[in-house]
């Protein structure tokens, strides 16, 4: 007996649809066979009868004659087949057996022949049992006399062969369903097996070896089910080497600006120092917590957006605005490696959005082309209409580029291309989320050694400020 499972399921579903099928086959081909053989000797009987029909119009003349009968039984009469006269009432007048039996014939064939058709019975012969058909025709002899000729034929020859040929039917089924039974147990295998396999090493996964693979060369979705396994595996090693570098850089990110806080801190405490000197100890312990807010903020940002928490402040906005603001937050650092930062922009471009979030993106973009470009270089940070429906905020550097191989990899989450850069690996993430909770697109473009350029694509409105004039922000 097969245990419950995948296997047994197939074996008796594909077992059960075959012998259903078969099972039909059978049955259609036997009835067919019977209705031919007993359609034969119908049909065998009726051409005789109309055959006889034609000379009897000829050789019984009008009169009533005392052989009228037997001439009747003579040019009816058929081998192998009993024929028997009756009169339309079905008492039996006369047989070509000799036998004349004072009953009466009430099979439903009689009164079909009676009505005008050929009639038709098949059945068991009364005292002996035998199975018979028996065809029935009404005649005209003469103008006043009718007769109904019946014959009886035996069917037992008949019957016998179509038994026979069950019996061949049914055990011509049974091979083939011991097959079936045979290569529905090749086939549960052929599925079950892999699944085993695959089951084996899920397990495995789960409990976190990570490092076990699905081996064997597996065809359509099974193979589709190993190979998205395995990559899954390959996702998951990449994920967590991921997050062990991020928690490495961010204890590094973290541990710097902490360790100048407490060195500053102590220094400070023991006193002795001169006011200049106190001044760039504090100013250091302040620029060092403002990086520590960033580092946190970045980490809250991202656990909002995975978490689908962060709420957008969506107001009518001029985009040149914001990228004014942009770019005098971060000329003081391009300043220091003598970069050029370039605004091209039309006088106003309106769009729906969060310009807090939105100055958040182009923050970060700017901040990475400041990052990776050479000194005496340019940022072009330009804004511009596409068609009636979008706009794109475009930025273009001049920088170290990134290669083909990290261009798909730089927006997942904590990638970094350069690790000693410092940072989380998580702006451009953070970013290309707030951009498409906007319902825009991040796009990049990237040569190595030529430089890199990020467009970021916003829906327009059609709507205009009216308020008699915008606040000095540039926002309502």
């Amino acid at each position: 007996m097969i245990k419950k499972g995948m296997r047994r399921q197939i074996v008796l579903h594909y077992i059960l649809v075959v012998f259903v099928a078969l099972l039909l086959v059978e049955v259609i081909f036997l009835l067919a066979i019977r209705t031919y053989y007993y359609d034969s000797v119908y049909s065998k009987i009726t051409t005789h009868i109309s055959t006889a029909e034609e000379f009897l119009k000829y050789e019984i003349s009008g009169e009533r004659s005392p052989n009228q009968l037997q001439k009747v039984l003579d040019f009816f009469s058929m081998d192998y087949t009993e024929l028997e006269v009756l009169s339309t009432s079905g008492d039996i007048l006369t047989s070509s057996t000799g036998f004349q039996p004072d009953r009466t014939i009430t099979t439903s064939d009689v009164p079909e022949a009676v009505g005008g058709s050929i009639g038709r019975w098949v059945g068991r012969q009364a005292g002996t049992n035998e199975s018979v058909m028996a065809v029935s025709k009404l005649i005209q002899v003469s103008s006043r006399d009718k007769y109904v000729i019946r014959y009886l034929t035996s069917m037992e020859r008949i019957d016998k062969d179509l038994l026979n040929l069950t019996l061949a039917s049914i055990g011509i089924g049974a091979a083939v369903m011991v097959i079936v039974v045979l290569f529905s147990f090749g086939l549960a295998n052929s599925i079950v097996k892999p699944l085993n396999n695959i089951t084996a090493v899920s397990a495995q996964m789960a409990k976190g070896r990570f490092t076990a693979r699905i081996k064997g060369n597996y065809r359509y979705e099974i193979g589709d089910l190993a190979s998205t396994l395995n990559y899954m595996a390959d996702e998951i090693i990449r994920s967590n080497q991921i997050k062990d570098d991020f928690i490495s850089s961010i204890s590094h990110e973290l541990r710097t600006p902490l360790t100048s806080i407490k060195g500053w801190s102590e220094t400070l405490i023991s006193g002795g120092y001169d006011p200049e000197e106190t001044k760039l100890g504090m100013g250091i312990i302040s620029k060092e917590s403002d990086r520590l807010i960033g580092l946190v903020e970045e980490i809250l940002d991202f656990s909002k957006l995975q978490q689908n928490e962060m709420k957008l402040s969506i107001v009518l906005m001029d985009i040149k605005v914001v990228l004014q603001e942009t770019i005098l937050n971060i000329w003081a650092k391009a300043e220091k490696k003598r970069i050029h930062l370039v605004l091209e922009c039309e006088d106003t471009i309106y769009i729906k959005g969060d310009p807090n979030r939105l100055k958040q993106v182009f923050l970060n973009l700017v901040d990475n082309a400041v990052k990776f470009s050479p000194e005496d270089s340019s940022i072009v940070l330009s804004a511009q209409r596409l068609s009636a429906s979008e706009m794109a905020v475009i930025v273009r550097d001049s920088g170290i580029g990134i290669s083909e191989a990290h261009l798909s990899r730089v927006r997942d989450r904590f990638f970094q291309v350069d690790a000693l850069n410092g940072g989380t690996g998580l702006g451009l993430a953070i970013s290309q989320q707030i951009v498409e909770l906007h319902n825009g697109k991040l796009e990049m473009d990237s040569e190595l050694g030529k430089g890199t350029q990020v467009t970021v694509i916003l829906p327009l409105t059609e709507e205009r400020p009216t308020a008699p004039a915008l606040p000095e922000n540039g926002y309502e």
